[in-house]
């Protein structure tokens, strides 16, 4: 497999057991999860057990190493080593438990394994491995052959090779495997089965992936349940076909059969014993029930997907239920109404006898607006025009008529707009009375009187009729009177 720069430099930066190895603290991490977690076959841990675990474990090398090597609790410990920006334990609730649990993941797996192939091996062994890549080879070949006559062919050979070894048996020659056979096996033997472990722990992490993307979906979902339910069922169904489900149900199915459970312990024990290996592994003594214990944690996870599938149903069945109950309730409160009306009361209003069908091609097609050609030729005018009335325009200055009310209000709290408009008449018509309306000044306040009309009177300053306008009553009332002047208007 070619390795790609683009490629290491992201797992470098995001791969939690990449992470791992270059923490500060990663021998502290490896040794105490790797011995918890991967040597001793924990899945489920409850968080009291392992802080005091990892407590005792701290105070054994501050002890050795010096006080204040990990200054940290472990507590504190434990929740860095689970957030999500490290990823190498996973806090989870048990189903019928309220206390927290841990679990290693497969990135701490990953990176004792790493750790552990880096050690210096006394003996390393060849023979088996080629026996097995030779015998897969083999079953490959073989497996995949359609003709009937060198499928035989095979079968007779290995007959022969069988029927010869009977014959060599008989006659007293029995072959053994010498000490260097018997170890180069039960090496490759070990790292199998402590692989089949990692393996197992990577596919429940895939398996959890799946079922939490199923919370989201029903968590998010808002349309027909069918829809869901082909979905999930597509997606479990793909999982289940897959090659890495096919190889876990069938090494699953394997495992739950009774004689092989019988016949593997039986070799198991006797390999054991063997005094050609050296030093047996001690994990291995058990590392079937190891394989069960994880494969049927496994399992679980899967069916937590089912539960998930049953209880939405449920919840969608109920909500079914109640809205035909609501409506069946509604139909039976509106017959309960009508039930002393005659039929001919009972009447229901419709928008419309028909509805109205607008056809897409009957709407009108886009017209392009007809651009009009402006000619940059100024022609004279035919006529003379008067531009003085262009300057001909009424100003009317408010400070001169705030000035005029306050005057007005010298020697008097308020005035009214008409006995004012009397003692100092109109000199710019209409646009002098608006004016008046819309004084502001801090001398004096303009209450109106919407209730109340009056009466002003002006001379026409074009033509000298009187003009007269209806509007409420205006006073101006001194800012120094308080409230006496609304009280008044």
């Amino acid at each position: 497999m070619i390795v790609e720069f683009d490629e290491v430099e992201s797992i470098r930066r995001g791969h939690p057991a990449w992470k791992l190895l270059r923490a500060d603290h990663a021998p502290l991490v490896l040794s105490f999860l790797g011995t918890v977690f991967v040597e001793g076959n924990a899945r489920t841990v409850p968080a009291a057990e392992l802080t005091a675990r990892l407590d005792d474990y701290l105070y054994a090398l501050n002890e050795r190493l010096g006080e204040g090597t990990f200054p940290k609790s472990a507590k504190a410990y434990l929740d860095d080593w689970s957030a999500p920006e490290a990823g190498w334990l996973r806090r989870f609730y048990p189903p019928g438990s309220d206390e927290v649990h841990f679990d290693a993941t497969p990135a701490v797996e990953k990176a004792v394994s790493w750790v552990n192939a880096l050690r210096a091996r006394a003996f390393v062994g060849t023979e088996s491995r080629l026996n097995t890549v030779f015998e897969l080879l083999r079953q490959m070949a073989v497996g995949t052959e359609t003709d009937r006559d060198v499928r035989l062919g095979d079968l007779l050979r290995r007959r022969e090779q069988l029927d010869a070894e009977i014959a060599r048996v008989e006659a007293g020659d029995v072959p053994l495997l010498d000490g260097t056979a018997l170890r180069d096996r039960y090496q490759q033997f070990s790292e199998t089965a402590r692989g089949l472990l990692a393996d197992f722990r990577e596919v429940e992490t895939n398996f959890r992936g799946l079922d939490r993307e199923l919370r989201e979906q029903i968590a998010a979902w808002d349309g027909a349940k069918g829809d869901l339910l082909g979905r999930v069922v597509g997606e479990r169904s793909a999982i289940a076909d897959s090659d890495q489900g096919r190889s876990f149900h069938a090494f699953y199915d394997f495992l739950l059969s009774s004689r092989r459970q019988e016949e593997f312990t039986a070799l198991l024990e006797k390999v054991q014993e063997l005094a050609a290996i050296g030093e047996p592994d001690p994990r291995m003594r058990h590392i079937h029930y190891d394989w069960l214990d994880a494969g049927e944690r496994t399992q679980s996870t899967v069916r937590l997907l089912s539960e998930q599938l049953r209880r939405f149903l449920d919840d969608q069945v109920w909500l079914e239920n109640r809205r035909v109950m609501d409506v069946l309730k509604s139909i039976e409160g509106h017959a309960l109404k009508l039930r002393g009306r005659p039929a001919s009361a009972v009447t229901m209003e419709m928008d419309a006898a028909a509805p109205d069908v607008a056809l897409p091609f009957e709407r009108p097609l886009y017209r392009p607006k007809t651009k009009v050609r402006i000619s940059g030729d100024i022609a004279e005018a035919a006529e003379d025009v008067d531009v003085s009335l262009l300057f001909e325009q009424t100003h009317v200055d408010p400070a001169r008529l705030a000035g005029t009310v306050r005057s007005a209000l010298r020697g008097r709290s308020q005035t009214g707009l008409a006995p004012l408009l009397r003692e100092h008449p109109v000199q710019d018509g209409l646009a002098e009375v608006v004016t008046y309306l819309a004084l502001a000044d801090p001398a004096f306040r303009v209450v109106f009187d919407e209730e109340a009309r009056e009466q002003v009177s002006w001379t026409g300053s074009d033509s000298g009729d009187g003009k007269t306008a209806d509007v409420p009553r205006v006073t101006f009332v001194r800012a120094d009177a308080g409230g006496e002047g609304e009280e008044e208007a």
